[in-house]
């Protein structure tokens, strides 16, 4: 069986749409304790560990189970973003990165009995148009507290997407995931048909 260690709804999406049949079984991983300040100056590879964390977690409870872990780091302006905490904060990171670009990595993972058995990184440049706050204050009001769950505080499946002048990038990236090397693995495993 496949199982996706995140109770991420894009995630899951993902992977649904892909036609992937799996189960959810969130990791517990202490993901501040991960990001030290030597971690966070390698993005790409911080994307990576904290996918490894994740899968190695629940593959630890479902040891005869693919466990697919992943996760998704922002970098902008030098520095690493983390999940805004309210609607405030989420006004000022837009806000901030309109007419910037930023860069999501987001990193996957696959585990079998306690081990992981690969995994791999992507990336994904976005660059936001310089939104009017009037636009900015629309997008918020109608997307709501669930724009919280994402790193960027959009969601480029959505409305999300007239927030951007240029992406370049695969879509399951942005959303958190880097798809097509985690279905060629999973089949190379026998995971999924060939």
């Amino acid at each position: 069986m496949i199982v996706l260690a995140s109770a991420s709804a894009a995630r899951r999406a993902i992977l649904e749409n892909a036609g992937v049949g799996f189960a959810v079984d969130p990791a517990d991983v202490d993901e501040a304790a991960l990001k030290t300040p030597e971690a966070r100056r390698d993005p790409a590879a911080l994307s990576v560990t904290l996918a490894e964390a994740k899968a190695l977690d629940v593959s630890r409870r479902r040891p005869d189970d693919w466990v697919i872990g992943s996760d998704q780091i922002l970098s902008f302006d030098g520095g690493l973003v983390s999940k805004a905490g309210s609607m405030d904060e989420a006004r000022a990171r837009l806000r901030d990165m309109r007419g910037r670009d930023h860069v999501l990595w987001s990193g996957v993972a696959l585990a079998r009995g306690g081990q992981v058995v690969w995994s791999d990184r992507d990336a994904a440049r976005m660059t936001m148009r310089d939104v009017s706050d009037a636009f900015l204050d629309a997008y918020l009001s109608t997307e709501g507290e669930g724009l919280l769950a994402s790193v960027g505080c959009y969601r480029i499946e959505g409305r999300g997407a007239q927030l951007f002048a240029r992406v370049e990038g695969a879509q399951a990236t942005i959303m958190g995931m880097p798809l097509w090397p985690l279905l060629e693995t999973l089949r190379a495993h026998g995971a999924l048909p060939a």
